[in-house]
């Protein structure tokens, strides 16, 4: 059964470039709820932390200076089929192949500095949350 909650991150490109409202405007607008969020930085040994599935991957380095070099927006989503709808909303890693009307396509630059980040399984989804909520900051 799949889950009704995934986590999102609005990446520090996002952030700087003023994007926040927006971007919350439109996951509104898809029918999801936000049930928990924050405005934090994370540092290296945090980002690092999130991001260690990627850790031998050629890119981690420069992911984690990335997502640690300025603000993020750290939100937990609930609607049916949160994952894979939100999935669809945020669009294809790289901008330039996201479909029309996603949030990668309406924010985002470059495969790197992709606007927001997005659960891609429901066991990912509660692991990401956990990592930045405590139960207590959850509100359904």
């Amino acid at each position: 059964m799949a889950s009704n909650r995934t986590f999102t991150m609005i990446k520090p490109d996002a952030v700087k470039n003023g994007h926040i409202g927006a971007i919350l405007n439109q996951i509104n607008g898809a029918g999801f709820k936000i049930i928990a969020m924050k405005y934090t930085k994370l540092s290296a040994e945090k980002a690092g932390e999130f991001y260690a599935v990627h850790s031998e991957r050629p890119f981690y380095g420069e992911l984690v200076e990335f997502m640690s070099s300025g603000p993020i927006v750290a939100a937990v989503l609930e609607k049916d089929n949160a994952v894979d709808d939100f999935r669809t909303l945020i669009g294809a890693t790289n901008p330039s192949e996201a479909a029309e009307g996603t949030i990668r396509a309406n924010y985002a630059t470059s495969i790197g500095e992709n606007a927001v980040h997005g659960s891609d399984s429901d066991d990912n989804a509660k692991i990401e949350s956990d990592f930045h909520f405590a139960g207590t900051e959850m509100f359904a």
